[in-house]
């Protein structure tokens, strides 16, 4: 039996959901609020998704969008212009049907029955429709494309079965929606958001991804084409991290986005939308987490070195204190990912013991120790969150400020490396339909074990099949992987259901 005491219970071997709970409680991420499915973003958690804004923010203007605010609330005429996409969104919307409260009979208050909206509104989903009447009005020529923009919003999709981060009724996001003059265009640009998306969660989230495009049944609603990048974590379940739409004219067709071409002819635009959300801290968190809490990338950390000033004496403390501070105003000239190194001095008034466990739970990629013994010898006590917490190393000052960035890039390519080892050894090629059923089926029911992974196999291209795999496992083809990315994998064969034949492997997982 082990003797290791760790901060959070169960681990993630005994009850990966509630590993997953407890971390996000730990570490003071969210709580739930008291409006059902919806959640609190706590200073620390927000605080991650600000840098990852940041940068995406940045990586968006870089390929030239621009940002903008779309209204809240979508006139319920304007979903229903879309066949295909309301029916995909239409169990989770939210709606207003009323304007004002009054005093009820019965006692307290009520939505007035004279207050009732002509028209209700829907709390936006997601907001291709009434984008879409916007550019209708904003496009006349082929000179008034391509519409870049992208908007910083939240969305309403009413959640069953809340899960902080991964599903709530409300959720932060960010939505890009674009127009082009031709089919061409259209693609590039779903490509090239997509490769945006990729790029962002490995040199940022430390995640290794798979990009691909969804199958028909997968795709989001009124779409022509997603892509997607799909992300393992630590009990091998797929995330879906982050989609990109390429829309075709079925939008343009139900909003009106005409244009006169080149040619002097009316036509309709092509458009697009892509989108990554909170669901990214959720993912982030099982991806690095461990049994002492949340393990943080240093590019995403809300703070990305905490300094501990241990004050044991009175007449010390002032002294301590004081160099705590110039050592964090000296850490943050420096730079780090083309920032200003981001630095916590915790001057709480309690138990140096309890503020370390406290910043190993929230995941601090570097804690720095200063005490009344390393001012006479001009050093620091360093520990990484990527190593045991009992390790420290014992440098000089001087040495720390000058290598700081270096240890945090460490730590940031050491969580890329460990992701990518754990994603390589589950990504498995199955060719047979009892290994396929086998590789997803824990072998104890009653009390599931850390199971399965990415299964790279064979598949017709029948929906029939697809569904029956999903009814049977609950297992879904999380992508159909781009072409160079996994060797071998475009090799024709035989599907591992039927035995027909298939023109390609495709990757399968369970998924949250």
């Amino acid at each position: 039996m082990s003797l290791t005491q760790n901060a959070i219970s169960p681990c993630r071997t005994e009850d990966f959901a509630e590993w997953y709970q407890q971390v996000v409680r730990a570490a003071e991420l969210a709580e739930s609020s008291d409006v059902r499915g919806c959640m609190v973003i706590k200073p620390w958690g927000y605080g991650i998704w600000e840098n990852m804004q940041h940068s995406l923010d940045v990586m968006f203007k870089e390929t030239g969008h621009k940002n903008a605010y779309f209204p809240l609330f979508i006139p319920l005429s304007y979903l229903a212009k879309e066949a295909e996409h309301v029916e995909g969104f239409a169990k989770e919307c939210a709606v207003v049907t009323h304007h004002r409260l009054e005093a009820s009979p019965a006692g307290g208050l009520r939505p007035a029955p004279s207050a009732e909206l002509t028209e209700p509104l829907v709390v936006r989903p997601t907001s291709e429709t009434i984008i879409g009447a916007t550019y209708a009005k904003w496009v006349q020529s082929y000179r008034d494309l391509p519409i870049l923009i992208n908007q910083w919003a939240n969305v309403v999709r009413w959640e069953m079965r809340p899960r902080l981060f991964l599903r709530t009724a409300e959720f932060l996001w960010q939505e890009g929606h674009t127009a082009h003059e031709t089919e061409t265009e259209a693609l590039e640009e779903t490509r090239k958001m997509l490769g945006v998306y990729e790029t962002f969660a490995r040199e940022h989230l430390a995640l290794p991804v798979y990009t691909g495009e969804k199958s028909a049944s997968e795709r989001f609603p009124g779409a022509v084409q997603t892509l997607c990048i799909e992300a393992m974590v630590q009990d091998r379940k797929a995330i879906q991290a982050g989609t990109s739409h390429f829309l075709g004219q079925n939008f343009a067709k139900a909003s009106g986005i005409k244009f006169v071409s080149r040619s002097n002819t009316p036509e309709f635009a092509w458009t697009t939308s892509w989108g990554v959300s909170t669901r990214l801290i959720g993912t982030v968190l099982m991806a690095h987490g461990d049994d002492d809490g949340a393990v943080l990338p240093p590019r995403i950390a809300s703070s990305q070195i905490v300094i501990i000033p241990i004050t044991p004496k009175e007449d010390t403390k002032a002294a301590v204190l004081e160099a705590a501070s110039h050592l964090a105003k000296a850490l943050r000239s420096q730079s780090f990912g083309g920032d200003p190194i981001r630095v916590e001095v915790d001057t709480r008034d309690i138990g140096g013991g309890n503020k370390t466990w406290d910043w190993i739970k929230k995941g601090a990629p570097v804690r720095v120790e200063i005490g009344p013994r390393d001012l006479e010898k001009g050093s620091v006590a360093v520990a990484r969150r990527d190593r045991p917490h009992k390790e420290k190393s014992f440098i000089s000052t001087s040495e720390f400020i000058q290598n700081a960035a270096i240890i945090l890039q460490e730590i940031q390519d050491g969580l890329l490396a460990r992701a990518t080892a754990l994603r390589d050894a589950h990504t498995v090629r199955i060719d047979n339909k009892a290994d396929f059923y086998a590789f997803f089926t824990p072998k104890n029911p009653e009390k599931p074990e850390i199971h399965g992974g990415f299964a790279l196999a064979h598949w017709n291209g029948s929906a029939d099949v697809e569904q029956k795999i999903k009814e049977d496992l609950k297992v879904t083809i999380r992508c159909i992987p781009d072409s160079g990315q996994i060797p071998g994998a475009e090799e024709p064969g035989q599907c591992v259901i039927t035995g027909e034949p298939s023109a390609r492997r495709v990757l399968f997982a369970k998924s949250y």
